[in-house]
C-alpha cells in the first residue's frame, strides 16, 4: 500500500486576548506536534479524553481550522503549498462526518439541498442527473428517495447521521474524517452506523481517520490506534498491541476504565489523580507528570518525551503476511 495522507509536526494554537497592562499574548496549545501517515484503505483510530485535541487534528487536516506549523500532504502534495484552484480541487478528495447529527444539518434545508450542496459547488450536475446521484447516495446509506423532500427534524438521530454520511460521500472522496460519529446516538443505533461505515469502507475502498473517546468502538473499527493526551500522541500501535500490551501509563489507565462484560472478573481500574492541565499553561517536561501513577524520575519534570519505537513492528509479519504497525510510546520510564 502507498501513503494516502502524511501529517508532519501538526500544530494548532488558538490565541487568547491580550492580558491586563499589555501582557504578552498567550495561546491555547490544542495540538502540539502530531505526525502520522495513513495508507490507502486504512482505518486509523484517534482516541483520548475530551479536550485532548483529537477533533482539532481532524478539522485542521481538512482545512476547517488554520494550521500554525507543520505539513499536511495528500498523495504527496502539500496542501499548504497549493494555490487556490488546486486546494479547491483537493477538497473533493476529503470528507468529514461531524459528531452531532442535530447541529451539523441545517434545519432550513431539505435533505436534497443538504446532500447536493457539495455537488452543486464542485460539479456541473443538474436536473435528472443530479437527482439520480442523490437517490444513489441515499440508498447507499440505507435511506430512500422519498426522504429527499423532508427536513432534518423529521428524522431520528441515526437517520440524520446517515444523511451526514451521504453528504460526506457525495464527491467520492479518498478518505473520511469521522469525528465521533456515533457518540450522540443510542447504543443499538451506534452498532448500525458502525456496521454501515464498515460496509462502505469495503465497498468504496475508503480510508478513515476515526476520532473517538470510546476505546471499545475504536477497537471494533480500526486496525491501528493513536492515543492523544494534551495535544500530543503518547502511544500508537495496532489495536491488538494496545489492548494486550499497553505501554504508556495513560493508555493503561484508559483501558483499565473499560467496563467488563464478565461480572465475576474483578474490576481493577487505575485511578488518575488530579485533573488535566490547562493547554494554556502546560507543566514542564512530560505533560502527564501531574497525573502519572507510575514512579517518576527527574527527566519526567525537565524533558518532554518523544515517541520512540518499542518493537520493530513493521519488520515482523502478521499471519496474513502484512506488516504489523510500529508500537511506539512517549515515556521516559520505558
Amino acid at each position: 500500500m502507498s501513503d494516502l495522507l502524511q501529517v508532519s509536526g501538526l500544530k494548532t494554537y488558538f490565541p487568547l486576548p491580550a492580558g491586563f497592562l499589555g501582557m504578552s499574548k498567550r495561546y491555547i496549545k490544542a495540538v502540539r506536534g502530531v505526525s502520522f501517515n495513513m495508507e490507502e484503505g486504512e482505518i486509523v483510530g484517534l482516541v483520548g479524553e475530551s479536550g485532548c485535541g483529537k477533533t482539532t487534528v481532524g478539522k485542521t487536516i481538512i482545512g476547517l481550522l488554520p494550521l500554525k506549523e507543520g505539513k499536511v500532504s495528500l498523495r504527496g502534495q502539500n496542501l499548504e503549498e497549493m494555490n487556490k484552484r488546486e486546494r479547491f480541487a483537493a477538497r473533493k478528495r476529503m470528507g468529514i462526518v461531524f459528531q452531532d447529527p442535530y447541529s451539523s444539518l441545517s434545519p432550513r434545508m431539505m435533505v436534497k439541498e443538504i446532500v447536493s450542496e457539495p455537488l452543486r459547488t464542485h460539479t456541473k450536475l443538474q436536473g435528472r442527473e443530479l437527482r439520480k446521484t442523490l437517490v444513489q447516495l441515499l440508498e447507499l446509506v440505507g435511506l430512500r428517495e422519498e426522504h429527499l423532500e423532508r427536513y432534518p427534524n423529521e428524522f431520528s438521530g441515526g437517520q440524520r447521521q446517515r444523511i451526514g454520511i451521504a453528504r460526506a460521500l457525495s464527491l467520492n472522496p479518498d478518505f473520511l474524517i469521522l469525528d465521533e460519529p456515533t457518540s450522540a446516538l443510542d447504543v443499538s443505533v451506534q452498532a448500525q452506523v458502525l456496521n454501515l461505515l464498515l460496509d462502505l469502507h469495503k465497498e468504496l475502498k475508503l480510508s478513515y481517520l476515526f476520532i473517538s473517546h470510546d476505546l471499545v468502538v475504536v477497537k471494533y473499527l480500526a486496525k491501528r490506534i493513536m492515543v492523544m493526551y494534551c495535544g500530543k500522541v503518547v502511544e500508537e500501535g495496532s489495536s491488538a498491541q494496545l489492548f494486550s500490551e499497553p505501554a504508556h501509563p495513560y493508555t493503561k489507565a484508559l483501558i483499565s476504565a473499560i467496563p467488563l462484560a464478565d461480572l465475576e472478573t474483578p474490576f481493577k481500574e487505575i485511578p488518575l489523580p488530579g485533573t488535566v492541565p490547562s493547554p494554556v499553561n502546560l507543566p514542564e517536561g512530560c505533560s502527564f507528570n501531574t497525573r502519572c501513577p507510575a514512579e517518576k524520575i527527574d527527566r519526567c519534570f525537565s524533558e518532554e518525551p518523544a515517541l520512540r519505537c518499542l518493537k520493530t513492528g513493521r519488520e515482523r509479519q502478521t499471519e496474513k503476511g502484512s506488516p504489523e504497525p510500529v508500537h511506539a510510546a512517549a515515556c521516559h520510564l520505558l
